[in-house]
């Protein structure tokens, strides 16, 4: 079997990278969604570093492209990340998508989080840094480029819109018709 591309939505915390990521279970069935997040782990989360996160997340993704489907990872996962993975040669590429906000919504969106106690001023601009780097090296950083998503006003169901319509113009032509 050839190898298949895998997509992770990357962006920094606040843009709605977990919103979207519901949207796109539901208008993406033939595709697994997964999460960084503690929502695939459990319990087990606290025990695992990130890396090893990514690891086990590259694993899975391989053994859903054993079957055919494709895999979307949704996640603050950047491509050092994805290199330091057993699994990363068995895919064809890893397209990252970036989704990004404005500072004051995605500050205004963290501090109203359920986890709001932890966003710091300090911390919140330390997540404004991280999103302009990503702006930033979106072109550089990233093989294929990233392309970016602003989700400052856009509704999460356009968002997942969005992702959809990149990753099946990605997916065009990697199986053979009436696969």
């Amino acid at each position: 079997m050839s190898k298949l591309p895998l997509f992770i939505v990357t962006g920094a915390s606040g843009v709605g990278k977990t919103t979207v990521m519901r949207e796109l279970r539901t208008l993406m069935p033939d595709f697994v969604v997964f999460s960084t997040d503690n929502d695939n782990f459990g319990s087990t989360a606290a025990k695992l570093e990130y890396q090893d996160r990514y690891n086990i997340l590259l694993h899975c993704a391989h053994a859903v492209a054993e079957s055919g489907r494709g895999t979307i990872i949704c996640g603050t996962f950047m491509p050092w990340d994805a290199e330091k993975c057993d699994a990363y040669a068995a895919f064809s590429e890893i397209c990252f998508i970036n989704l990004h906000c404005d500072d004051s919504t995605r500050n205004q969106r963290l501090r109203t989080r359920e986890d709001r106690a932890i966003w710091t001023d300090e911390l919140l601009r330390e997540h404004e840094q991280f999103a302009r780097w990503l702006l930033d090296n979106a072109a550089t950083a990233y093989h294929p480029p990233m392309p970016t998503i602003d989700t400052s006003h856009t509704l999460p169901s356009e968002v997942a819109m969005q992702i959809r319509e990149y990753v099946l113009a990605s997916w065009v032509g990697v199986l053979p018709a009436g696969t």
